[in-house]
């Protein structure tokens, strides 16, 4: 705000002093700071000198406030008003008016500078308060931080803890679950030494039950072959006898006949004979491919012996 007002007064006023009297012009500043307002340090010192009022008496204390700032300006004004009605008289309307002129924009000048220190201090006053706030916040911000920190350490404890119960859990029932899985592994390799050992006994009986089969077989088709030729040589001497009794006793042609019929009876008993032995070495050979058992070796007549 300051410096949008000094650049307002230094554009209005560039050319001319400000020390009342001088009608030098300023010349060019640097651009840094505050625009000058007087052609030389001569001129300037002239201008305060005039500018400056008695000092008061020293008091206890000395307020350098805006207020201050204030009072002071206003006393400047009123000294330079003085000074220019003095100088009224040996002065043209003219120039007397471009005095005032020039007193009466230091005065506005000193008044907004005023009026700047005092938003400046209220400013400051502002940043103050607002920076207090901060720091309180900040404060309470760290209060609960450490508090937080602290909740989260004794957090951090009792999960540490509970981790440690855990683990020492874990690895508890690993052991268990180890031990119970050893003896389960022992107890399956005992099965199995025991499921091998039945396999070869049950392989040494069906291999021994298939030897006495072939052996019960054998038997059969030779009891077979023995059978059927009983057969050929009962019917061959049947024949004989027949063809020699009807040659030879052709008068016991009845008798002969009976005994015929008698033979032709035991050839059929023969031939039942056989197929009960066949139907039996059927069974026998079932029996033996179902339950693998040795049977026991039949008789020539079909009985099985006790």
């Amino acid at each position: 705000m300051t410096s949008t007002q000094d650049t307002a007064d230094t554009a209005a006023g560039a050319q001319e002093c400000k020390r009342p009297g001088c009608q030098n012009t300023v010349p060019p500043g640097s651009g840094r700071g505050r625009s000058r307002v007087f052609c030389s340090d001569e001129c300037a010192r002239r201008y305060h000198n005039d500018a400056r009022l008695p000092v008061p008496a020293a008091s206890g204390s000395q307020d350098t406030g805006p207020l201050a700032a204030l009072e002071q300006a206003l006393r400047q004004a009123a000294v330079l008003a003085r000074a220019a009605r003095d100088q009224a008289a040996a002065l043209d309307p003219a120039r007397v008016r471009a005095g005032i002129a020039d007193t009466e924009a230091a005065r506005r000048r000193a008044e907004a500078a005023a009026v700047t220190a005092q938003a400046r201090q209220a400013e400051a006053e502002a940043e103050a308060r607002a920076l207090a706030e901060a720091l309180q916040a900040a404060r309470d911000d760290q209060a609960a931080a450490e508090e937080n920190a602290r909740q989260a350490a004794r957090t951090a404890a009792g999960l540490t803890a509970e981790l440690d119960q855990l683990r020492r859990d874990t690895a508890a029932r690993i052991a268990a679950a180890e031990d119970k899985a050893r003896q389960q592994a022992d107890a399956a390799r005992d099965d199995a030494a025991r499921s091998q050992r039945e396999r070869d006994d049950a392989l040494t009986t069906a291999r021994d039950a298939r030897a006495t089969a072939d052996t019960e077989t054998a038997r059969t088709r030779q009891a077979e072959a023995d059978a059927r030729d009983e057969t050929r040589r009962v019917r061959d001497d049947a024949a004989r006898e027949r063809d020699a009794l009807r040659e030879s006793h052709s008068a016991q042609l009845e008798t002969q006949k009976d005994l015929t019929e008698a033979e032709r009876a035991r050839a059929e008993r023969a031939e039942a004979q056989l197929e009960t032995e066949r139907a039996d070495r059927r069974q026998l050979t079932s029996h033996i491919t179902g339950n693998g058992q040795e049977p026991s070796a039949p008789t020539r007549n079909g009985a099985r012996p006790k």
